[in-house]
C-alpha cells in the first residue's frame, strides 16, 4: 500500500491535485492575469487558481482569512497595509506596472473625445457615466480625482453609476447601461472590448498614480510555489503579456485617442 500510494506520487509530481496557487486579483487584471497563469502553467505544471475583485474588498477578506496564496492589488498601499500587519511578506513586495485610466465610449457614440477629452462627460447625450466604486476601488478613485482636477466631479455626479470594480465598470459601458466609462487600459485592450469602441487616456498628473504591486501572503501553504509565480512575473515572457495590456513601469503617456 505504501508502495503505491509512493508511486501514485510520483506520477502526480510536485504539483498532486490540490496543490494549486490561489492568487486574489485587482479587477484590472481580469484579462492579463489568465494569460499569464496559462503560461506559468504550461512552463511549470503548477496549476493557478484565479479568484477578481476590488482591491479593497479583495484586502478584507485576506484580513478575514481568506486562503488565498497571492494578492495582485491595483494601489500597492493595500499590500503595504497587509505587511504591516504581518499578513504578507515584505521581502516579496513587487511593483510590477503602472495602471492607466482611460476614458471609452463604444463604436458608435458621436463624442469627439479627441476634441473635447473628458469634458465630452459634459455633452447631453451622455446620461451615465460608469466609474468602480471609490470607496473600494483604485480605478474609481482615479476617476473621481480625475473629474475633480478637470472641475467637473459636482456637474456630472449625478449622472455617475458605480462597479463595484472595474471590470464591472467596463460592463456597464460595453453594455450600453451607460454611455461613457472611466475604466482602465487593460480593458480597453483585451479581446472582449478592442474593437468595440475608442479611448481617451487621461494624462498621468489628472489622478494619483495607480502603482500596481503584488505579494505573497503569510498564511499561504504553497510560498515556494506563489514566490516562483512572482518570480515568473519579472521575465521578458511576462513583461511582454503585461505590456499587451497596457502595464508598463515607465509612467509613459499613451496616445490621446485610440480608435
Amino acid at each position: 500500500m505504501i508502495k503505491l500510494l509512493a508511486l501514485l506520487l510520483l506520477i502526480a509530481g510536485p504539483f498532486a491535485a490540490g496543490q494549486e496557487i490561489v492568487v486574489a486579483a485587482a479587477a484590472d487584471m481580469s484579462a492579463a492575469l489568465p494569460q499569464l497563469a496559462a503560461n506559468f502553467t504550461k512552463k511549470t505544471g503548477q496549476p493557478v487558481k484565479l479568484s477578481f475583485g476590488s482591491s479593497g474588498n479583495l484586502t478584507n477578506q485576506i484580513r478575514n482569512g481568506a486562503p488565498f496564496d497571492i494578492f495582485f492589488s491595483a494601489d500597492e498601499e493595500y499590500p503595504q497595509q497587509l505587511i504591516a500587519e504581518g499578513l504578507a511578506s515584505k521581502d516579496t513586495l513587487y511593483r510590477y506596472a503602472i495602471g492607466r485610466l482611460i476614458l471609452w465610449v463604444p463604436n458608435d457614440s458621436a463624442l469627439d473625445l479627441t476634441k473635447l477629452g473628458i469634458k465630452a462627460l459634459l455633452e447631453p447625450s451622455v446620461r451615465k457615466i460608469s466609474i468602480a466604486n471609490p470607496s473600494t476601488a483604485p480605478y474609481g478613485r482615479a476617476a473621481e480625482a480625475a473629474l475633480r482636477h478637470f472641475q467637473i466631479y459636482d456637474q456630472v455626479s449625478s449622472r455617475l453609476v458605480f462597479g463595484e470594480n472595474v471590470s464591472q465598470a467596463a460592463q456597464f459601458v460595453e453594455s450600453g447601461n451607460a454611455q461613457a466609462g472611466l475604466i482602465a487600459l487593460s480593458h480597453a485592450l483585451a479581446p472582449a472590448m478592442k474593437d468595440k469602441g475608442r479611448y481617451w487616456a487621461v494624462p498621468l498628473d489628472a489622478y494619483p498614480s495607480l502603482n500596481q504591486a503584488a505579494v505573497v501572503l503569510s498564511r499561504s501553504k504553497q510560498q515556494g510555489s506563489a514566490r516562483k509565480f512572482l518570480e515568473y512575473l519579472r521575465t521578458p515572457e511576462a513583461t511582454s503579456v503585461l505590456s499587451n495590456y497596457g502595464f508598463n513601469l515607465s509612467g509613459r503617456d499613451i496616445q490621446t485617442e485610440k480608435h
